[in-house]
């Protein structure tokens, strides 16, 4: 049974859905305060503070800021409010970066892809049928539950290409942000004697997927300022690592273009024939957390369940 040091906090940045919501509960229901910092539209918060409240029901301290983790001035309030909710004794253990703000365009234009409809058109022809009729009764098996024909749906890209502003904004927001949150927290003296700092990257650090060029270069910044921060911080006794989740259904999956099918071959491929869930890399993030992890610093872990390592 895990049960964290109770002046211990988790700052969660990107906590209101996916891998940071699902850590932030995971960590409160053993005991760890949690201050989650999200950017949301009020619309939103009511699908989003029930799920704070489980966090709330818990009884540990508990903070959720909803302004721009990525300027210098919502870092600044974010790590006062934090100071204040600690108090004398409190110390951040884990510093999450689960920031999903980035850019997903083409950088080349190109045809629409239409090996979806293509593929429908034919089945409808063998089987003498009007292709709307069978989109349609693939439509509705998708909405059962029946993963494997997400192939069958197209995937979409705006006209617009990715210029050099997306680009960078995308970078510094998914990746290289995490320096700028790490050095402020350890000006403030904030960290723990022991602290752990996590980054979430994804397989797009080595594989080039149509409309995620700019969020692949972030992921890739992640772990190399990752890396630095584990050799440069060590003697300050933070270890720096990177997860890399697999295929995950997640609010940000959803925004990539052709997620849909990315989604059916990672049930496919996976030992276990499923996707990876949040709850799951929550769970090895409070690992981290523990003392006897002390010693993995620098490194890249890939929570997947194998996903990596099986051929389709």
């Amino acid at each position: 049974m895990i049960d964290f040091d109770r002046s211990h906090w988790a700052l969660i940045l990107g906590g209101s859905s996916g891998f940071g919501l699902a850590a932030a509960q995971k960590l409160a229901r053993h005991g760890m305060n949690v201050m989650v910092v999200h950017r949301d539209r009020r619309g939103a918060m009511a699908r989003i503070e029930p799920q704070f409240d489980v966090i709330r029901a818990t009884g540990v301290g508990f903070r959720a800021l909803n302004l721009d983790a990525l300027s210098a001035e919502g870092r600044a309030r974010v790590l006062a409010e934090l100071a204040t909710a600690m108090g004398e004794g409190g110390k951040v253990r884990l510093l999450l970066h689960s920031i999903a703000f980035g850019n997903l365009k083409p950088i080349a234009p190109g045809d629409p892809d239409t090996r979806a409809a293509d593929a429908v058109a034919q089945l409808a022809r063998e089987l003498e049928l009007p292709a709307a009729a069978v989109q349609a009764a693939i439509d509705q098996l998708l909405e059962r539950g029946v993963g494997a024909l997400r192939t069958l749906q197209a995937s979409t890209y705006g006209d617009t290409l990715l210029d050099e502003e997306d680009m960078a904004r995308t970078i510094y927001a998914m990746g290289t942000s995490l320096l700028s949150w790490v050095q402020d927290i350890h000006r403030d003296g904030l960290f723990a004697a022991d602290a752990r700092v996590l980054g979430l990257t994804s397989e797009g650090n080595t594989t080039a997927w149509k409309g995620y060029a700019a969020v692949a270069a972030a992921k890739s910044a992640l772990e190399s300022v990752s890396r630095a921060i584990a050799v440069e911080f060590a003697p300050h006794g933070i270890r720096s690592n990177i997860l890399q989740a697999g295929v995950t259904p997640t609010p940000a999956l959803k925004l990539i273009p052709g997620s849909a099918r990315m989604q059916a071959v990672a049930e496919q491929r996976n030992p276990f024939r499923r996707t990876t869930t949040p709850e799951a890399v929550a769970d090895f993030i409070a690992l981290m957390c523990l003392d006897e992890a002390a010693w993995v610093n620098g490194a890249l872990i890939r929570v997947d369940g194998g996903e990596h390592i099986a051929a389709l």
